[in-house]
């Protein structure tokens, strides 16, 4: 193991286990008396768990507002909300739902002392002015298993259309002062978004720990994530009691480990050819994860094995095909390709669709390619050409 020097940046404190969405009220009361709810339209409202969780807060002397989110969050949407709070005082901001809504949560709550367009500090398409802080106190309450948002500094806003763009508002002191993971939040999470989220979680945590950045903090939390993956993802996504509870367990942990790796080190060519796809196209992130990170784990290894047969990476392939498989007497070669094989017979069974399904076709492929070089392609572990970019899109077309 190399012990080369590396930096950890701020995390949220970190609240993990069942039940744990009962002590946000407290959490929250500690900030002040007036809490912005941001929530999704269904995926927490619609629960039992809503009018318990505000009850709680108006037990606690707060007062409360609520914004919701449908849908990706996009620069006018965090604008909007900016402009409608800005003046009510707001003491702490409480996201309960999704990554969407997390992201959205996490931008609302760093302009809300400020009231200036999110487009002022949107890396690529805004106008580059340097975010300095304080946020307002964000509370981030995941219901999902995926994104990993909150332990992120990133709060991910698009435009989509054939002029639109996926983009991060990025900054430190946007991390949530607290991340409450509560397993029992994703009992409502319907199959196909506990498979998707499961596949953006794995391949965040893969990515994350072949990464150039990679250092053996972040190999130690991707480990542990991926071993969580393989204990329970399938258990909760095919929902049969009380393997299901345990599997939820396990990937609201995995998710969680995966959003502070990509933190830390960043990720891969799947993330650096979702930003464009997201942007360009209607197909969820997590199905882009799930639907390409077999063919672009072969990619690379491709790559690898033809241009850089020392990269380290190499060896961290196999032994993620071990892991996965469970076959720890096979050789570096053969741990590899039954990895690749695993991820695409998860892609299957997942029910996890192709591209074309969305609309793409080879014509797209120049557009998609040229725009897919952002900040998680820097991380790749190897620098993939178009050519092989294009491969791995007619992979899964």
């Amino acid at each position: 193991m190399q012990f080369a020097p590396f930096s950890i940046s701020r995390l949220p404190r970190i609240n993990y286990g069942n039940g744990r969405i009962n002590e946000v009220p407290a959490l929250a009361a500690a900030y002040g008396h007036k809490a912005l709810l941001v929530t999704g339209k269904q995926s927490f409202c619609a629960t039992s768990r809503w009018q318990s969780f505000t009850q709680s807060l108006e037990t606690k002397g707060m007062t409360w507002l609520h914004f919701t989110v449908s849908g990706e969050p996009s620069p006018e949407l965090v604008d909007q909300a900016v402009s409608r709070f800005r003046g009510e005082a707001v003491d702490v901001v409480i996201a309960i739902g999704g990554g969407s809504v997390l992201d959205a949560a996490k931008a609302i709550a760093g302009l809300l002392p400020y009231g200036n367009s999110v487009m002022d500090h949107l890396e690529g398409v805004g106008k580059n002015i340097p975010y300095h802080g304080p946020s307002t106190p964000f509370i981030a309450v995941p219901t999902t298993a995926g994104t990993g948002s909150e332990a992120t500094k990133n709060s991910v806003l698009s435009i989509q259309g054939r002029d639109g763009f996926k983009k991060s508002f990025r900054d430190e002191c946007l991390i949530p002062e607290y991340a409450v993971i509560d397993p029992d939040l994703l009992e409502s999470c319907p199959r196909e978004l506990l498979a998707a989220d499961g596949m953006d979680a794995f391949t965040q945590l893969l990515e994350s720990y072949v990464s150039l950045k990679a250092n053996p903090f972040t190999d130690a939390l991707a480990w542990s994530g991926m071993s969580a993956v393989k204990e329970g993802f399938f258990a909760a996504w095919e929902g049969n009691e009380p393997s299901a509870g345990h599997g939820r367990g396990a990937m609201a942990y995995a998710a969680l480990l995966s959003g502070i790796t990509l933190a830390q080190v960043g990720l891969g060519s799947v993330h650096g050819l979702a930003s464009p796809l997201g942007a360009y196209f209607p197909i969820p992130h997590g199905v882009v994860c799930g639907t390409l990170v077999s063919a672009a784990t072969e990619v690379n290894i491709k790559a690898m094995q033809e241009r850089e047969p020392n990269n380290p990476a190499l060896v961290k392939y196999a032994q993620v095909g071990r892991l996965l498989t469970g076959r720890t007497d096979i050789d570096d070669a053969t741990a590899r390709l039954s990895l690749t094989t695993l991820l695409a017979e998860w892609s299957e069974q997942l029910q996890l669709a192709r591209l074309n399904s969305y609309g793409i076709t080879l014509e797209d492929f120049p557009l998609i390619v040229a725009n897919s070089r952002g900040s998680s392609m820097l991380t790749n572990p190897i620098v993939l050409t178009d050519s092989e970019i294009s491969t791995i899109l007619m992979q899964r077309l």
